[in-house]
């Protein structure tokens, strides 16, 4: 069999097992959504083609994943919509059933030859993958697409800061920031010769939420995102022409808007790291170095995180020193207090912490530097760390179209101290880092950031 040009350390063997005489090679696409530059799909096509087999990609759209709503599966859909035409262009038959993911992929696995699924990190992912494991009928092997490094690979452990892992990663890089681009399977499946036990619509995949389906409707589609490879492609040209050079110098300053915008389309897997972070690079500039810790450095600590540590969603997750300190100061009196309710509908007396508020809310995406300031106020207006904690998340995974994301968990956790060290004590933070509005005032003028956002 000839050799896949993935990575190995890319590949993990879920169960291990010759391929059996079977339809297909079927690929799990559930965290990778798009054709291009994308080492699982990359996989799957490479092991059809020594099988000489056709492939099938299929996607479980499961409304009830946890905090789901409308704006989320609005924007997932829209790029399942871009990536299904991907795939059929290539030849790739795409399945996309309203259906538990484990089970419509247990559903197809029994014409399969073998199973390849891309890779999450969450505790729901990693549920269907235990499910998928113990009843899966042909081996079942699993390829990260959505890391420069692989988890693993880049560290054994929990990191305790940036600072940790960075090395590890820059280590590693010029191995594993290769592209793999889009290609053809040799042969396209006869749809006649599939026996599916789930449904499969006729036609282009769905690109709106099904009428009908029982979720939660109460935030609406993001007007200034929409969803898809090319959507994540046209954006990011437009940042490398007028952003990058500048983002190591002004990507903190709220007034200024420059930022990739690309963190919803990381979420869903609709645009690849490598594939930005080779751009970045061949564009050069004084601020690549700036952008790469964001989008490799950073954000891989964050999935290193909540692959580690499965208390991410909880204050739990915090190192001792962090824990203690917020602890001893949870009694302090707060000169602000705010329910939940008050702080979603933006009515605190703070026009710039409003500001953030009303930026997620209407958009679906915060201005970074501010989202670390919103956090940091929630703490510090909260009856206590805990309750705190657990608003800054719901608020977070409810309008954030990024939300339930690593890079989010992780940042709710830096807010409260995570990948951070113990700064000068004070009321209510104790030893956590403290953040104000002078300091907002100090280093920026805000007059731009209120106007676009009252």
């Amino acid at each position: 069999m000839a050799e896949s040009r993935v990575d190995p350390d890319r590949i993990r063997v879920i169960t291990s097992a010759p391929p059996r005489s079977k339809d297909y090679v079927l690929y799990w696409m559930q965290s990778s959504h798009r054709a291009d530059d994308n080492p699982a799909l990359m996989y799957a096509i490479d092991r059809a083609d020594a099988l000489h087999l056709p492939v099938v990609a299929y996607f479980g759209f499961f409304p009830k994943y946890p905090e789901a709503n409308l704006r989320h599966l609005t924007f997932m859909l829209e790029g399942l919509h871009a990536a299904g035409r991907a795939l059929e262009a290539l030849g790739i038959r795409f399945v996309l059933a309203v259906q538990d993911p484990a089970d419509g992929i247990l559903s197809l696995a029994g014409n399969a030859a073998l199973l390849v699924a891309d890779r999450g990190y969450l505790r729901p992912e990693q549920e269907w993958y235990e499910r998928v494991a113990a009843r899966c009928p042909c081996p079942f092997l699993q390829v990260e697409a959505n890391v420069a490094v692989p988890v693993r690979t880049a560290s054994d452990k929990e990191e305790y800061s940036a600072a940790t892992i960075r090395k590890k990663i820059a280590g590693q890089l010029d191995r594993f920031l290769v592209q793999v681009p889009a290609r053809a399977p040799a042969r396209a499946p006869a749809r006649s010769s599939l026996s599916l036990d789930i449904p499969a619509p006729a036609g282009e995949p769905v690109s709106t939420v099904p009428d009908g389906q029982k979720i939660d409707r109460s935030v609406p589609p993001s007007p200034a995102f929409r969803g898809g490879t090319d959507e994540a492609l046209r954006r990011f040209d437009a940042f490398l022409a007028t952003g990058l050079d500048r983002f190591g110098e002004r990507r903190n300053d709220p007034g200024t808007g420059i930022a990739s915008g690309m963190s919803p389309y990381l979420h869903f897997g609709q645009v690849s790291p490598v594939t930005l972070a080779l751009k970045a690079r061949e564009h050069g500039g004084p601020g690549v170095p700036a952008f790469l810790e964001e989008l490799i450095v950073r954000r891989e600590l964050a999935i290193n995180f909540v692959t580690y540590n499965n208390r991410y969603d909880s204050i739990a997750c915090l190192p001792a020193w962090a824990g203690r300190t917020l602890a001893a100061h949870a009694g302090d009196r707060r000169e602000y207090l705010y329910t939940r309710d008050e702080l979603e509908r933006a009515a605190t007396h703070d026009p710039y912490w409003n500001a953030a508020q009303k930026e997620m809310v209407r958009t679906g995406k915060m201005q970074g530097y501010l989202r670390m300031y919103w956090g940091k106020k929630i703490l510090e207006w909260s009856p206590t760390p805990k309750e705190a904690y657990e608003t800054a998340l719901y608020l977070n995974n409810k309008y954030e179209i990024d939300g339930r994301d690593p890079n989010g968990y992780a940042g709710v956790a830096w807010c409260f101290g995570k990948h951070d060290r113990p700064w000068k004590e004070r009321p209510v933070f104790g030893m956590v880092r403290y953040m104000n509005a002078a300091g907002l005032e100090r280093k920026f003028s805000m007059d731009a950031y209120l106007e676009k956002n009252r």
